[in-house]
């Protein structure tokens, strides 16, 4: 999966989301006067504004949606170096929204992006050199990058990465350095690492072998995903048939736990198949309910 984590340009309408909480909804003339401002910024060169200004064309807020604005200002603040820009600017040419579908410009920028550090460019990297798209397949380049996004914690990238590890993809076969990555996601909620990591326990891969410590990773997945797969509940259910009463209900109370001692980061999937994830659930409210303009 692709990532696109809440940055600076999305810090803004936390700001619109929480006066408008405070103070009821923004009118039409403070939106058109906040993104007049903004465009000003922008059109001067000032690449915090141009990243700004992308975001609000791509949510719709105080303007119409409009992801051939949101390609021209990415474009701009990316050229300037900003590499949250280069990388929203790659996941456009991946799609094909406002620009012409392009997976060797993605590769571009998100390279560019990459080079300077950026978790998600760095992940993004990986999934074109594992896809093979717009470069060619290859699965050490993959890890490569996979590793560098996976030690700045990004969970996706951890999940790849173990996954690399439990298939020899670019690395050596090693079913305790997959675990060891599945577990550094599934301790951030990532269900992806929580199933992955339960899958290993019941066949003892690079762990002890043990029915109970996967029914738990197994039903905290299934927690994870709000229902929404199937093939976790199944395994899960499967799993429990070996595990006694006593087990079962502990596995059980500490998976319940689990929520409380580790609260994850909400997240949203969007349309293009991108995960936004936001500090808390306030922040992700006042976004989603800042009052967008519809196309």
């Amino acid at each position: 999966m692709r990532v696109r984590y809440l940055t600076f340009c999305a810090a803004l309408l936390l700001t619109i989301g929480a006066t408008a909480q405070s103070t009821g909804p923004l009118s039409a003339q403070k939106k058109a006067s906040l993104v007049a401002s903004i465009k000003e910024k922008a059109v001067g060169g000032d690449a915090a504004a141009q990243l700004q200004l992308a975001a609000l064309y791509a949510q719709g807020f105080g303007v119409r949606q409009d992801y051939v604005q949101v390609a021209l200002w990415y474009r701009k603040a990316a050229e300037q170096g900003n590499a949250n820009a280069q990388d929203n600017l790659a996941l456009l040419y991946e799609d094909g929204r406002g620009v012409q579908q392009s997976f060797s410009q993605a590769a571009f920028w998100h390279r560019k992006a990459a080079v300077q550090g950026y978790a998600g460019a760095q992940n993004n990297l990986a999934n074109l050199y594992a896809n093979g798209q717009g470069l060619a397949q290859d699965y050490v380049q993959a890890a490569f990058w996979y590793r560098k996004a996976a030690e700045q914690g990004e969970p996706n990238a951890q999940v790849q990465l173990g996954q690399q590890y439990e298939n020899g993809h670019g690395v050596p076969q090693n079913y305790a350095e997959a675990a060891h990555w599945y577990r550094k996601a599934a301790e951030q909620n990532e269900a992806a690492g929580q199933f992955s990591l339960g899958l290993l326990y019941t066949q003892g891969q690079g762990v002890p072998l043990s029915q109970a410590e996967a029914y738990f990773w197994l039903d905290v997945a299934a927690a994870s995903t709000n229902g929404n797969n199937s093939t976790v509940a199944t395994i899960r259910d499967s799993v429990a048939a070996n595990l006694s009463p006593t087990e079962l209900s502990q596995a059980q109370e500490r998976a319940a736990k689990w929520f409380v001692d580790h609260p994850a980061p909400p997240c949203v999937q969007t349309s293009d198949h991108t995960k936004e994830c936001y500090k808390t659930a306030k922040d992700m409210d006042s976004v989603i309910n800042s009052g967008k303009e519809k196309p």
